[in-house]
Formats: C-alpha cells, sequence, structure tokens
C-alpha cells in the first residue's frame, strides 16, 4: 500500500500493488467506509483481501494519510 503525492485534491485514498494487479480505494474516515475508485487485473478474492486488510488498518492508514500531507 503507498500513497502518491501528486493527485491534487482527492480524498483520502490509498493504493495497493502486487505484481500486475492493482487498485485504489478512497476511504471515508466520517462514516468509516471505504469506495473502489480504480481496479485492474484484481479477482473478486482479492479485492475481498484487500478491504479486509484496509478495514483492519483503517485509523492508522487516515493517519499516515494526515501526515503525509502535513509534510508536504
Amino acid at each position: 500500500m503507498f500513497f502518491f503525492a501528486n493527485e491534487g485534491s482527492e480524498p483520502i485514498h490509498v493504493h495497493c500493488r502486487n505484481g500486475e494487479r492493482e487498485c485504489k480505494y478512497w476511504l471515508n474516515p466520517d462514516t468509516f467506509d471505504i469506495q473502489e475508485a480504480v481496479s485492474f487485473n484484481m479477482s473478486p478474492k482479492d479485492s475481498r483481501q484487500i478491504r479486509k486488510i484496509i478495514f483492519e488498518h483503517f485509523d492508522y492508514i487516515v493517519e499516515q494519510w494526515q501526515e503525509f500531507q502535513r509534510r508536504r
């Protein structure tokens, strides 16, 4: 999982990549929800796994996003 620094004013989001598979999820800290923004070569099982990981680390990802943005 990673962030990009040059994506303008997009909401909090995280990118995930593994080999030829890639996705991006937007996070909404107000509703503790995520929305798939982009998905490439992801199977339904892959998507379930990454969603589970994001939810398990939701608060940490939001905190790291905020810290990442402060350092920019």
